[in-house]
Parts: structure tokens; sequence; C-alpha cells
């Protein structure tokens, strides 16, 4: 079992601006709590459906930042930066298991988008492939900067599992 840690969380709260010209409406936590089937709670952009969270490597984080992209907590977009991931961990379908409870699933690639392009003043190709992946929560639970990340079985999840 492959365990790694959590290094960043961030949020939107109701009371930030939504949509800044010049950035991501993002605000760093030490603590959270995902609510299954929802995302961050508190965080405005927690919804459902299969985007409820935007999660990224560490490793990558890092290699961003030597290509002069700005990578503080939230900078890119992301809600969830995790060190100590192989990249093959977040293809769709893969688990993770952060803390002692909450469960995330990855669902999708995350593409950059013009937005992200017009904030990082980058290119959308510079990106591509690199900001991560896009994940629902299918267990809820409390998490924390520096709490352990463990890569799990799918089935072991899953009732019957």
């Amino acid at each position: 079992m492959t365990v790694a840690q959590i290094v960043s969380i961030t949020g939107t709260p109701a009371d930030v601006e939504r949509r800044p010209a010049d950035r991501y409406a993002r605000v760093a936590v030490e603590r959270a709590t995902l609510q299954q089937g929802r995302g961050i709670e508190g965080d405005v952009k927690s919804r459902g459906g299969d985007r409820q969270l935007n999660v990224m490597r560490a490793e990558t984080v890092a290699e961003l930042r030597e290509e002069g992209f700005r990578v503080a907590p939230g900078e890119l977009g992301e809600q969830l930066v995790i060190a100590g991931l192989d990249a093959d961990v977040l293809a769709v379908g893969g688990r993770l298991r952060l803390g002692a409870s909450a469960v995330l699933e990855v669902t999708a690639p995350r593409t950059p988008c013009s937005r992200f392009a017009h904030i990082q003043g980058k290119s959308i190709e510079a990106a591509r492939g690199r900001i991560g992946v896009m994940a629902r929560v299918v267990q809820g639970g409390d998490i924390a900067v520096g709490g352990a990340v463990a890569v799990e079985e799918a089935s072991a999840t899953r009732p019957g599992g």
C-alpha cells in the first residue's frame, strides 16, 4: 500500500469574491471536512456530480513552479495537493483514502481552460495533462494538512467489497 501526505487544502468560502479577474477565489486551510457526494464542506463549489474536487500531485506543482507558474495554495485552481503519489495512481477509477475515513475516486483528468491560461499568463498547451484530476467524495470525513493518504483498491470501499 502506498502512503502519501496532504500538503495543501484550499476552498472557496461564501464570503470571498467569487471570480476575481487575476486569481482563483481559493483560501488555504489547515483542516476541512469532505462531504460524501459533495466536496469540501463550506466550499461554494461543493455541488456534487463528478467534479467535486481538483486534486494535484505536489511533484507536478514543483515542476510547474520551475516553469514559472504561480503555485501558492489554490493558484493553480486546485483544492488538494498530495505529495508522494505515483502519477499512475491518479488514473480514472483510482481511489484514495485521506485521513481516517474520507475516500476519493478519480473521475476525469482536469483540463486547463482560458481562465486558467489568463490567470497564469501561460498557454493552455503548457498546462494540458499536468494540472491534476477531478475526483468525487465517495466517503466523507475530516482531512488535514500533513494527514496520510493511502491508495485503495476500488473494491475496498464498495458495498460488499
